[in-house]
């Protein structure tokens, strides 16, 4: 059985996930206002998770964090450039080359349940696969006006079922959708 795929995710009002060259220096910005001890819902969310899927851009801007965010789990990197991980990196990383179709089902075949798919371009690839079923989508008072969007362009219409939202003192809003299904 296929695992569940979500996303969850930050994004300027706009709709972009970074700027041109990757930075998220508004993003980091935007979380000053947030009080400590809030993280609009990402433990949460990530104590139902058992596995990560993220793309090269999104995986290189991790390795420059102070440190491994994310533990001891698994962590899929897509990418088709990358020949080989990095040195000192947890042996629960691994890098993949396979279609989101193959990688999701090889995963599954492990044993993972739920994923979280991160990265814009590899969200819109399992998105145009079909395989996402849930995106939470953390919107930030911000316009940037240029940068890397969460959504491309898509070949049809991806029907979503507003599932509840959330707006926060700081001026984030939360909202989370379902993918619609017999569309």
């Amino acid at each position: 059985m296929f695992p569940q795929c979500s996303v969850f995710i930050a994004t300027s009002l706009d709709g972009y996930i970074a700027r041109e060259d990757g930075a998220i220096d508004w993003l980091e910005k935007a979380n000053k206002l947030v009080p400590p001890g809030e993280d609009c819902g990402y433990q949460v969310f990530m104590s139902t998770v058992d596995a990560l899927v993220m793309g090269r851009n999104t995986f290189d801007l991790v390795t420059t964090f102070p440190g491994w965010p994310y533990g001891a789990t698994p962590v899929a990197v897509l990418s088709r450039s990358l020949v080989a991980l990095p040195s000192g990196l947890p042996p629960s990383v691994s890098l993949h080359r396979e279609s989101p179709i193959e990688l999701v089902d090889h995963l599954g075949k492990l044993g993972h349940k739920h994923l979280y798919i991160d990265g814009g371009l590899t969200i819109q690839s399992f998105l145009r696969a079909g395989l996402i079923g849930e995106m939470i989508i953390t919107t930030v008072p911000v316009l940037l006006g240029s940068g890397r969007r969460l959504f491309g362009s898509l070949e049809a219409d991806v029907e979503l079922e507003f599932m509840s939202s959330r707006a926060f003192p700081f001026g984030f809003v939360q909202s989370r959708y379902r993918l619609a299904t017999g569309t």
